[in-house]
């Protein structure tokens, strides 16, 4: 019998990610030469989920009645941007999840699968990563998780997890190359087009300010930063008539929005001059001055550890012709 894999389907599942994850799968059991299929797909759900006996093809299994002791379990992404609310509604999956793993389940989650799979309390002090434009949310959510919101994807022991878009087929060739072989892993890779080489998903991201909070001095700080990023010398210059103390408003300030001041005008910096690099014809040199900063290698050194690749490297891949 071939390995026993369950793709869980949960309420807000995100078709696509379910489809990725099936047609890899699938396409590993049709490479396969020999006479017995290396995975046994089943599909699972809630109880009161259920309102037909099979879908996408399988037979669905209720995870309160099943008995079956499963080695892999798939926690696909979600389409909603409510992840506490998905969670409460897809509560009953984590204590299934948490009996499957106790008997020696791997689990895989995707894209932003990965807040059911921490809200299992499975991947405290353990590695993951998720979407990129999530990660400050599950950060906020999940303190005791080491997230890595550079990576592509990460593996923990027993447990993985990807980042957003192609990142799910990263971490289905892992699991393929695991269970398969090398061989039957690159021939996927070739069939979806996958770049094996692209371990970093920082580039992919966009930083979105949150403005839907009603503290109404973290407003005013986040709108002098936005409206005046390309002139701050000195974060001190602009907070000096906000009526509160630097430490306090730094606390504040962190906790609303899940980073300090400091890091948020970077990310402004960062995201403008992306746009620069997207959009225009000016050089690096214009584009440093133009966003703020006064030394060449600092914007290279903060462009670097917060994109994944130097500005040269961003313009050649991201550049609008």
């Amino acid at each position: 019998m071939g390995k026993k894999i369950a793709l869980i389907v949960p309420h807000d599942y995100k078709l696509l990610s379910i489809a990725a994850i099936l047609e890899v799968f699938e396409t590993a059991n049709k490479l396969h030469k020999g006479p017995e299929k290396p995975f046994e797909i089943m599909v699972f759900q809630s109880v009161e989920q259920i309102d037909q006996k099979h879908l996408f093809g399988y037979e669905v299994n209720a995870i309160e009645t099943s008995d079956i002791n499963l080695e892999l379990i798939l926690i696909p992404a979600f389409t909603t941007d409510n992840m506490s609310e998905m969670i409460a509604k897809n509560k009953n999956f984590i204590p299934w999840l948490q009996k499957q793993h106790q008997f020696g389940a791997e689990l895989a989650s995707f894209c932003t699968g990965a807040f059911l799979f921490a809200a299992s309390g499975l991947l405290n002090e353990k590695l993951a990563t998720t979407h990129v434009d999530a990660c400050s949310a599950f950060t906020k959510a999940f303190p005791m998780v080491k997230l890595k919101p550079e990576e592509t994807l990460t593996a923990d022991g027993s447990l993985y997890t990807s980042g957003g878009s192609t990142s799910t087929f990263h971490l289905l060739i892992l699991l393929v190359q695991k269970y398969c072989g090398n061989e039957i892993a690159v021939q996927i890779a070739k069939i979806f087009s996958i770049d094996l080489n692209r371990y970093k998903q920082s580039y992919f991201s966009t930083f979105r300010p949150n403005h839907l909070h009603n503290d109404t001095l973290v407003a005013m700080l986040q709108q002098k930063i936005e409206n005046q990023y390309h002139s701050i010398e000195k974060l001190e210059e602009i907070t000096k008539d906000i009526p509160t103390s630097a430490r306090n408003m730094t606390r504040r300030f962190k906790q609303v929005t899940g980073i300090p001041p400091i890091e948020y005008l970077q990310n402004i910096r960062v995201e403008s001059s992306k746009k620069y690099l997207e959009q225009t014809q000016l050089s690096i040199s214009e584009i440093i001055e133009k966003t703020g900063y006064n030394d060449p290698k600092a914007f290279r050194k903060v462009f670097y550890k917060m994109v994944g690749m130097k500005p040269i490297e961003y313009r050649e891949k991201f550049r609008v012709q």
